[in-house]
């Protein structure tokens, strides 16, 4: 089991920054792929960035230039900076994490349906 808790939302104008952490509890954290997903009122949660335990990044294209994903390992941690927000990336934002299985590719990290944990999620809102 993996318990996870996001933090860092919150209400910022459009061009401005945010940064949202998500702490790791109940398994060896290096173990895990970590994502971030979004899911805005009204439309199905969509892939945002993974890191993955080889420390293979992936981004939607959506947000490539503008996010980093990152983690660290010492605090159980895993970390999206947010640059340049605009209104259309409010949603609520949610950190999840998986155990890949063995021959796990790039498109695997972009399914919600891979990961076995998520956390309770986050609002961010981007006024314009």
């Amino acid at each position: 089991q993996v318990q996870l808790v996001e933090s860092g939302g919150g209400l910022v104008q459009a061009g401005g920054s945010l940064r949202l952490s998500c702490a790791a509890s109940g398994r060896t954290f290096s173990s895990v792929a970590m994502g971030w997903f979004r899911q805005a009122p009204g439309k199905e949660r969509e892939f945002v960035a993974a890191f993955t335990r080889s420390n293979m990044l992936y981004y939607a294209d959506s947000v490539k230039g503008r996010f980093t994903i990152s983690r660290d390992n010492a605090k159980n941690t895993v970390y999206l900076q947010m640059n340049s927000l605009k209104p259309e990336d409010t949603a609520v934002y949610y950190c999840a994490a998986t155990v890949p299985t063995p021959y796990a590719s790039g498109s695997y990290y972009y399914r919600a349906e891979s990961y076995n944990y998520w956390g309770q999620g986050t609002q961010v809102t981007v006024s314009s």
